[in-house]
C-alpha cells in the first residue's frame, strides 16, 4: 500500500503539528502488509476532542486486539491542514502508517454530535472517496457510522454504507471475520453487506425504501410525513436491533490508552464504572440507549485502575458514569483507591452534593476545592417534574451551605430553556435559583468562607431527540430561544452571579439532524459545499451558509422542529430498536404534560421494554439487592 510523506514544510505551517503526526505512547503498530482486514477509525473532530473520547480508545485497543485487524486513527483535519492538504494534492492519511484512508478497507465514524456531520462530509471528500455510498465502487472503503447519534441514522443514510447499532465491543469480530473471508474470495462490496445483515445491530439503508404520504403532514405547510420504512429485500430485518455487552466485568477494557503529545480536552485517565442510567429524565437520550445499567464490579475496577495508573503516568483519574452516584459501591471504591493512590486526583463527574461526597471531594482534592456543578435543568420544582428531573431545589440549597461552610466558593448551574411546557416564569426560576444560592453564601459565617463567592449559571436550548421521551415535543424558535434568554439575562444583575448561554440557531440545526429523515441529508451536503466546518466550534460556525443552504434546500424548519407530532406518527428511527419501547416512551410524553414523576428504575420497573430486550433480570436490580 502507499504511504503519504508529509514534509516538515507543510507542518511547519500548521497551528498544532503533533495532531497529524501520530507516533505516541500507547498507538499500536502492525505490519500492514500482514494483515488482512485495515480499519481507519475516524472521529470526526479536531484531534484534541477526539483522543479525549474513552469509545476511541475502547474499539482502537479492542480492534487490535484481533490478529487479522489493523486499526489506524484518522481526525477531521483544522482549517489550516485542510489549506495544505488541498494545495499540495495530499490525500487524508491515517497517523499509525500514513496509509492513504482511501486504501483502508472500512473507515469507521463515531457519531458523538449532530453538529459534526459536515466534518464527515469533508473528511470523505479530503480521502478522495466519493460522498454518497450509490457512487462508491470496489476501490472504496466501506464506510460505517456508529455511536449514540446513529440513533437517528436517516439524515446521514446516503452517505454511510452501514450503521453498526449499539455497543462495538460485541459483534465486530465476526463482522470482520466474515470481511476477511469476502475479501479473499474477491466479493464485491454490495455482496458484503448482504452477509452481514444476520448479525443483529447492521443498518444498510441502501436495502430500506422510505416512502411519504400525498399531503402535508400536521403542522406543517408542505412537507409530508413519511408514510413507511420497508425493506426492499428479504434478508433485511424489519427492525435493527442494538448490540449489548451484557457483562462489564468479563468485556474488554484498554489500560494501554494512547497518551497525545499535546494536552487535549480531557487530559487525564478514564474509568468507567458503569454503564446506563437508573434516572428517567424525559429530555435525556443517553439514559434511554444505554440502558440497561450495568455495573463493573469494585474489585474488577480497582485492578483495571493499577494497570492504567502503571501503564500512564497520569496524576489524575476520571471514573466515569451517567450518574456516578448511582454507583452501588462508591464509597469503599474511594476509600480503597485513595488509600493505594493517595497522590492521584480523582474526577467524580455528575455527584450530589450532600455530607458524604464533600467528605470525599475534601479527601481526594488534597485541599484544591474546584467547583460545584449541578444540572439542575430547569427553573421551578413544576418544570422539574415535567422532565423528571429527580432534583429539587432544597437538596440544591442544601448541599451548597455544606459545601460552604467547608470552603467551597464555586458553583456551576446548568438549565435548559424551551423545555416542555415552559413559561416565563419557569424562565424568572432560574435567576431565582441564583440568588437563593447567593443567600445561602451569605448565611454562612463569615469565618467559615474562604473567598468570595462566584455563582455561574449556564443556560443551553432544548432539543428533543430521538428514543427519548420527548421526541414528539415540539422544539422553540430560534426567535422564542433569544427571547427568553434576553429576559433571563435582564433579571440577573449582580457581580457575584455570571450568566452564559448558547447559540439559539445552532440548536435549531441540531434540531434539523436530530429528528431529520433522509430529505435533511441534502442540507448537510449543501451546507458543507458553502464551507460549513466544525460547526459546533462558535468561530467557525458560519450562521449564514447554513440559512442559505436551509432555503436552497427547501426544509421546511416548522415540520421538522416546531410542531407536535401526532401520537402515531411514524418516526425516521422507527427502523431502529434500543429495547425501549415506542408505546412507554409515549406514556412517559403524556405523563410529562400532566406533571407527573415516574420513579426510577430500582424503585419500580415501569414496563419500558428493556426486561424483554436482554437476559431477564439484567435491567434492574432493586436496592437491597446493591448492598
Amino acid at each position: 500500500m502507499r504511504q503519504i510523506n508529509i514534509p516538515d514544510s507543510i507542518l511547519l505551517q500548521v497551528e498544532k503539528p503533533a495532531r497529524y503526526i501520530g507516533n505516541e505512547i500507547g498507538a499500536v503498530y502492525k505490519d500492514p502488509e500482514k494483515i488482512p482486514v485495515r480499519v481507519a477509525f475516524c472521529y470526526p473532530d479536531v484531534y484534541e476532542v477526539g483522543m479525549s473520547h474513552l469509545g476511541l480508545q475502547i474499539l482502537y485497543a479492542d480492534f487490535n486486539r484481533m490478529e487479522n485487524v489493523y486499526c489506524e486513527r484518522v481526525f477531521a483535519p483544522w482549517r489550516d491542514m485542510e489549506a495544505q492538504l488541498r494545495k499540495h494534492a495530499i490525500p487524508l492519511y491515517t497517523l499509525e502508517t500514513y496509509t492513504p484512508v482511501r486504501d483502508m478497507d472500512f473507515l469507521a465514524f463515531t457519531l458523538q454530535y449532530e453538529m459534526s456531520f459536515t466534518n464527515i462530509l469533508n473528511v470523505l471528500d479530503l480521502a478522495g472517496i466519493p460522498l454518497y455510498a450509490k457512487d462508491r465502487t470496489d476501490q472504496d472503503p466501506l464506510i460505517i457510522a456508529g455511536g449514540p447519534t446513529a440513533s437517528n441514522p436517516e439524515v446521514l443514510a446516503p452517505f454511510i454504507d452501514f450503521f453498526y447499532i449499539g455497543e462495538g465491543e460485541v459483534s465486530y469480530r465476526e463482522l470482520f471475520a466474515r470481511y476477511e473471508a469476502h475479501k479473499a474470495a474477491g466479493g464485491h462490496r454490495r455482496d458484503f453487506l448482504s452477509k452481514i445483515l444476520d448479525l443483529g445491530p447492521i443498518y444498510v439503508p441502501a436495502f430500506y425504501d422510505v416512502t411519504y404520504e400525498d399531503h402535508p403532514a400536521p403542522g406543517a405547510s408542505f412537507t409530508p410525513a413519511i408514510r413507511s420504512i420497508t425493506p426492499n429485500r428479504p434478508d433485511a430485518p424489519l427492525k435493527v436491533k442494538k448490540d449489548i455487552v451484557e457483562d462489564l466485568d468479563s468485556s474488554f477494557y484498554p489500560t494501554k490508552p494512547i497518551i497525545p503529545y499535546l494536552q487535549t480536552i480531557h487530559d487525564r485517565a478514564t474509568m468507567e464504572i458503569f454503564r446506563g442510567c437508573i434516572h428517567g429524565c424525559r429530555f435525556c437520550q443517553a439514559g434511554q440507549v444505554y440502558k440497561p445499567v450495568r455495573y463493573r464490579s469494585k474489585d474488577k475496577v480497582l485492578s483495571l485502575c493499577r494497570e492504567l495508573m502503571k501503564n500512564t503516568g497520569y496524576d489524575e483519574i476520571s471514573f466515569t458514569s451517567l450518574s456516578t452516584d448511582d454507583y452501588p459501591w462508591l464509597k469503599e471504591l474511594m476509600e480503597e483507591f485513595h488509600k493505594e493512590f493517595p497522590h492521584v486526583s480523582v474526577s467524580l463527574p455528575s455527584l450530589r452534593v450532600d455530607a458524604f461526597s464533600l467528605e470525599l471531594m475534601e479527601q481526594l482534592a488534597e485541599g484544591k476545592k474546584s467547583g460545584l456543578t449541578f444540572a439542575a435543568e430547569a427553573g421551578t420544582q413544576r418544570l422539574r417534574n415535567v422532565i423528571n428531573k429527580g432534583l429539587t431545589e432544597e437538596e440544591i440549597l442544601g448541599g451548597c451551605s455544606l459545601a460552604f461552610q467547608g470552603g467551597w466558593d464555586r458553583v456551576k448551574l446548568y438549565f435548559m430553556l424551551g423545555l416542555p411546557t415552559e413559561t416565563m416564569e419557569d424562565v424568572d426560576g432560574i435567576a431565582r435559583f441564583g440568588y437563593r444560592i447567593l443567600d445561602t453564601w451569605n448565611q454562612v459565617p463569615k469565618e467559615q468562607r474562604s473567598r468570595d463567592v462566584q455563582i455561574t449559571i449556564s443556560t443551553s436550548f432544548f432539543v428533543p431527540k430521538a428514543f427519548s421521551a420527548f421526541q414528539w415535543a415540539p422544539q422553540a424558535s430560534s426567535e422564542e430561544y433569544l427571547q427568553k434568554q434576553q429576559h433571563l439575562s435582564e433579571q440577573i444583575r449582580n457581580r457575584k452571579i455570571r450568566y452564559n448561554c448558547h447559540d439559539s440557531f445552532i440548536s435549531t440545526l441540531e434540531g434539523l439532524m436530530a429528528r431529520g429523515d433522509r430529505r435533511v441529508s441534502s442540507l448537510v451536503y449543501t451546507a458543507w459545499k458553502k464551507g460549513c466546518r466544525f460547526d459546533s466550534w462558535s468561530d467557525q460556525f458560519n450562521e449564514q451558509a447554513w440559512r442559505e443552504a436551509i432555503e436552497e434546500c427547501g426544509i421546511e424548519v416548522d415540520y421538522y422542529n416546531h410542531r407536535e407530532r401526532p401520537a402515531d406518527e411514524v418516526f425516521p428511527w422507527d427502523i431502529i430498536d434500543y429495547g425501549v419501547n415506542k408505546a412507554w416512551l409515549r406514556r412517559e410524553y403524556e405523563r410529562a404534560m400532566k406533571g407527573i414523576p415516574t420513579p426510577d428504575c430500582q424503585e419500580q420497573c415501569t414496563g419500558c421494554g428493556m426486561m424483554g430486550f436482554a437476559h431477564q433480570g439484567l435491567c434492574f436490580m432493586p436496592r437491597e439487592e446493591k448492598k
